[in-house]
């Protein structure tokens, strides 16, 4: 028992710190340069939670699934999409997230908005990538359409995935 508590603290520990770690400042590209997306999120994990005083909790969750944008707008059209983040069961919801597409290129992500329920809003801010999403800026917020949590393991869908991207000032 304790070696299960020690080891949810150094998770829960290593998991604030990475989320709210600076992200690097990126040069973004001219409006005229950004270009939209939009898609859903279908995900499925696990959610750990702490009490905190009153009728509060706080969670880790970490998510992956299916990010499929409806139209291929220089992106791609799938990944896999990972996500990890921390509700300290009061005002602070940080995670980070990566979508990974079929050769192994990756755009990452900085994420925060309110606790994954139904109807939940999230925000994510690119922070870079790799392959050819290398350079990579921009935005995109989703709203869970729905999330059940049984017994720790979480499912959900975000159908109205939206956002925008470009390449740095010196385009692609």
């Amino acid at each position: 028992m304790t070696r299960t508590v020690a080891a949810l603290a150094a998770t829960l520990a290593t998991t604030v710190a990475v989320a709210l770690a600076p992200a690097p400042i990126a040069q973004q590209p001219s409006s005229a340069a950004m270009r939209a997306f939009d898609g859903s999120w279908s995900a499925t994990g696990q959610r750990q939670t702490l009490p905190t005083e009153g009728d509060r909790v706080a969670a880790v969750v970490q998510l992956s699934g299916a990010v499929v944008l409806s139209r291929d707008t220089g992106l791609g059209s799938g990944f896999t999409g990972e996500a990890i983040g921390f509700d300290d069961g009061r005002s602070t919801v940080a995670g980070r997230a990566v979508w990974t597409n079929a050769r192994g290129d990756r755009i990452f992500s900085v994420v925060n908005g309110e606790p994954i329920e139904t109807g939940r809003r999230i925000a994510g801010t690119f922070t870079g990538g790799t392959g050819r999403y290398a350079g990579i800026t921009g935005e995109y917020t989703l709203t869970w359409q729905y999330v059940v949590d049984n017994d720790g393991m979480v499912n959900g869908r975000a159908v109205d995935l939206k956002g925008r991207f470009g390449f740095g000032t010196s385009g692609r």
